[in-house]
């Protein structure tokens, strides 16, 4: 059974760099998915789960304008080991005011990535809002609220999430606008960690009353409010 269940983003400029990276993880039993830019790497990431990234450490440097916010995006993102390659050694490289990341690629894949629960990369900014809301899931209804919320969906506090698998379709009663919305489960935070419990959903559709509470406490349009940060 290969040690990552999901696959991790390669990515370097340089053909040879990309082509090294990828040759370090064939030591380890782990997919990957090699990308030359971090635009068509958030292409991959907003489609499929991965469970994190390797990248070289001078594609981060020369980074400019939007693949600079989608790079400081993406790495914040998913668990990153930042590297330089040198002859055959691959050396993990820290950042100024970059975040905390393992000192091995060993403990990168057996740690970081082992211990990161997958999900798709939102194409919209969550942000941190509580609203009230009623699951509604096989027959139970349950008091709950949201942790955050965006244009795409919202993580819901649950504290026994582990009755959803990811796929469970579920009813959403949103109190303020008396709104029901239909939603998809797409990860799922087991109690007992150092984080809320919980399940993050995907709104199947949402209507005209639905969309119009949104916009009014995100207070940004769907179309200008991407789930990107600037370096």
């Amino acid at each position: 059974m290969p040690l990552l269940e999901h696959p991790i983003l390669v990515i370097s400029v340089n053909e040879n760099t990309r082509n090294a990276l990828c040759e370090s993880l064939n030591a380890f039993d782990v997919k990957l998915v090699a990308c030359s830019t971090f635009l068509e790497a958030e292409d991959l990431a907003l489609k499929g789960l991965f469970a994190g990234i390797l990248v070289d450490l001078p594609t981060i440097v020369k980074t400019k304008g939007e693949e600079k916010i989608v790079a400081c995006s993406l790495t914040g993102f998913f668990p990153s080991l930042r590297v330089r390659i040198m002859g055959n050694m691959l050396i993990p490289m820290t950042m100024p005011g970059a975040a905390r990341q393992e000192n091995s690629l060993n403990d990168f894949i057996s740690r970081a990535c082992k211990n990161f629960v997958p999900r798709q990369l939102r194409t919209h900014h969550r942000h941190n809002l509580c609203v009230s809301v009623i699951t509604r899931f096989l027959g139970t209804e349950t008091r709950a609220f949201t942790l955050n919320i965006c244009w795409g969906g919202v993580f819901i506090v649950d504290f026994t999430p582990e009755r959803f698998s990811q796929g469970d379709q579920i009813q959403l009663l949103f109190v303020e606008p008396d709104c029901e919305v239909m939603a998809t489960v797409c990860w799922i935070q087991p109690w007992g960690l150092r984080h809320a419990p919980g399940i993050g959903v995907k709104f199947n559709e949402i209507d005209e009353v639905m969309a119009k509470f949104l916009l009014g406490i995100l207070k940004r349009s769907r179309d200008h409010d991407r789930d990107r940060v600037v370096a």
